[in-house]
């Protein structure tokens, strides 16, 4: 190859060279360029993008707000509600027994509360309370950032104020919707309120568990004093609850609740609202809460209270103090005496249950257990439940035959009797012959009640016991005799009063007075003379018959040393109910024993184990009471005591003799509905 052909080709290779390498720089640059000019696009979308979401995102939160105002009533219509009434029971010594309703204590001002105190709230609560508006957007970021490297829900970012506004406003329940309610009445709340107001509404609204709201109530509750007292220590401890009232409460968790109460003092030692000193000295001396009240018996007083208050002062709209004729010492042994009997021989006998009543001669309660353990059951078997009394309705049957001119020494026969198929007999099938009324109802025998129940006719056994106090309603039949209608504790008990204050009626009470927190008194309950309702000797007959019960009769086990006592046993068919009611010249006591399905006990009578609870019940009632005869038997033998007898052994019915008795209200109901005799 020449010269000029190697330049041609050396060209040619050049030519190559310099056609493909620009080309690839030049790609390289075009590249580059598009990559530098597509950046510019890409930042514009995602601002665009971002502007967008955003923008939706007002949209969105605006709309929520709007439908939350929608769905609330108008803002400015709402007003702070009422604290709810608290009623508080007292005994007859005036002290505290139970209290009802919402349990608050009274408001406490914020400016009489140690400084501390809602120091201690603001410390673990919300320590930007008097930075933010009602609502806490560092809290909230804060509670966020806690809660996502936990995992969990550890810390809430609700202020004091949305914690307010859920208390006077919003349920408990958890939602994202009351959540947002929440949130828009705080801003209201701190709209229409001040910073001092708003704290001192929460300290006297807060829950704090045990059915205490406020501080006054929680310091009361828990130890024992006004929150104007709390130490530093005792304060740490209430503000450390709020977060979780059943959980930390000193009761059931006093180690949780101290390790709360450290949090709050370290929280608020870090703030200076309190020095190092102080929060040293309160953790060397923690709070220690009062051993919380027992759920005991007084609750069923309580709720029968409750169930008649607005019958003696109308709809309760304020705080009130009830004064009721309960002896906080018998009513303990009372409940005392139930419990344990039923422990110690409940099992063997087959019985789940019991009631007690005991009232004075003039009808004032003076205790009343309704059931073995208010905590498992609120049923009230002194008052709701209502039983066949057995043998111990008898003294109506008998009081009719005295009334009608028979006498504990009239003789009636005891023998079977057969009335259409319907043969009743006593308790040990057996059979007496003649028989004197006395020894016959103190020996509980079916077919003498019977007899008598016939003799003078069911509709005036109906009557008797109507006049003396049995409201429930009674079917005058032959079987009435032997108390196959059923009648509630209380009333029987109240029946068996005119025996042992001579004669007149009574009106069961167990409120005596009703005032509000200043003082003024709204009820105040009449002392009314309601009349006699049994002539005096025929008292005295019928207590020394009733007496004999515990002499000789189905009641011997009954023990009141020193105190003449009368009474009277009952059991119901197939040992379904035990009954006894006994008195004296001072307290009326009535037990019964049996189980809510009405399930038969094991052969448990009414001469036995309510005889027993008895006995243990009065010991109690009487101590330190001066010794008063039963009436009609002071001074006098059992036939001193009795009108000159003039029916012997005769089974003919006797004329009626004219009573002297003032029919009052409950004659005037008896006459209409049973008619005239």
């Amino acid at each position: 190859m020449g010269r000029r052909s190697r330049r041609r080709a050396a060209s040619a290779e050049g030519d190559t060279v310099a056609s493909q390498d620009p080309p690839r720089r030049g790609t390289a640059r075009r590249s580059g360029g598009r990559r530098r000019r597509g950046g510019s696009p890409s930042f514009s979308r995602l601002l665009y993008w971002g502007f967008v979401l955003a923008l939706w995102g007002v949209i969105v939160a605006a709309g929520a707000f709007a439908l939350v105002l929608a769905t609330l009533p108008p803002i400015q219509s709402l007003e702070v509600p009422k604290r709810p009434p608290t009623v508080e029971i007292v005994g007859i010594d005036g002290r505290p027994l139970v209290t009802r309703g919402e349990m608050s204590g009274t408001d406490v001002a914020l400016k009489d509360l140690p400084p501390y105190l809602p120091r201690a709230f603001i410390a673990i609560e919300d320590r930007r309370f008097y930075q933010h508006h009602g609502i806490d957007p560092l809290g909230l970021v804060r509670a966020g950032f806690a809660n996502v490297i936990r995992r969990g829900v550890s810390q809430g970012g609700s202020t004091l104020s949305q914690q307010l506004a859920k208390n006077l406003f919003l349920t408990q329940e958890r939602t994202l919707w009351r959540k947002m309610q929440e949130a828009v009445l705080a801003l209201w709340l701190e709209r229409k309120l001040g910073k001092a107001e708003i704290l001192e509404l929460y300290l006297n609204r807060v829950y704090f568990g045990a059915g205490a709201y406020g501080v006054e109530a929680a310091a009361q509750r828990y130890f024992g004093k006004s929150a104007r007292d709390v130490k530093l220590a005792e304060a740490a401890m209430l503000a450390g609850l709020v977060k979780s009232p059943s959980r930390l409460a000193p009761f059931r968790n006093p180690e949780g609740a101290a390790r709360r109460a450290q949090a709050v003092l370290s929280a608020m030692t870090e703030l200076g609202f309190v020095t190092e000193t102080m929060a040293k000295s309160a953790l060397a001396q923690p709070a220690r809460a009062n051993k919380p009240l027992a759920v005991g018996s007084i609750n069923y007083v309580a709720d029968w209270i409750m169930d008649v208050l607005d019958d003696r002062v109308g709809h309760v709209d304020q705080d009130l103090v009830v004064e009721t004729s309960i002896d906080p010492v018998l009513q303990a042994a009372a409940e005392k005496a139930l419990v344990d009997e039923l422990a110690a021989k409940g099992q063997k006998l087959e019985v789940s249950q019991g009631a007690i009543v005991a009232i004075t001669t003039d009808g004032a309660v003076r205790a009343m257990v309704g059931g073995r353990n208010y905590a498992e059951s609120q049923f009230n078997r002194a008052v709701a439940a209502k039983r066949q009394p057995g043998s111990a309705f008898k003294p109506f049957v008998y009081l009719t035959a005295l009334e009608r001119g028979l006498t504990p020494e009239t003789v009636r026969e005891d023998k079977p009797i057969a009335l259409k198929g319907w043969k009743p007999e006593n308790y040990r099938h057996e059979y007496h012959g003649p028989v004197t009324l006395k020894e016959a109802l103190a020996q509980s025998l079916n077919t003498v009640s019977v007899r008598l129940t016939l003799e003078f006719g069911p509709i005036a056994v109906a009557r008797t016991a109507y006049r003396l106090g049995i409201a429930s309603k009674l079917d005058a039949n032959p079987s009435l005799a032997l108390g196959t209608s059923e009648v509630s504790l209380i009333e029987l008990t109240a029946a068996y009063a005119p025996f042992a204050n001579g004669g007149e009626a009574v009106a069961v009470h167990v409120i005596e007075r009703v005032r509000n927190r200043p003082g003024t008194v709204l009820f105040a309950r009449a002392r009314h003379d309601l009349g006699r309702i049994i002539e005096p000797r025929t008292v005295a007959m019928m207590n020394a018959m009733m007496r004999e019960t515990l002499v000789s009769g189905t009641a011997r086990a009954a023990q009141l040393s020193g105190w003449p006592a009368a009474g009277k046993t009952g059991t119901s068919q197939d040992f379904r109910d035990a009954w006894f009611i006994g008195y004296t010249g001072h307290v009326v006591t009535g037990v019964w024993l049996g189980n809510d399905d009405s399930a038969p006990m094991r052969k448990l009578t009414g001469g036995s184990l309510p005889v027993e609870i008895w006995s243990r019940v009065m010991k109690a009632g009487h101590v330190g009471v001066p010794v008063v005869a039963l009436p009609g038997l002071a001074g006098s033998s059992f036939a001193s005591a009795l009108p000159p007898a003039n029916v012997v052994a005769s089974g003919a019915p006797v004329a009626p003799r004219p009573q002297r008795i003032d029919p009052g209200l409950d004659g005037w109901f008896l006459e209409r509905l049973f008619g005239r005799r």
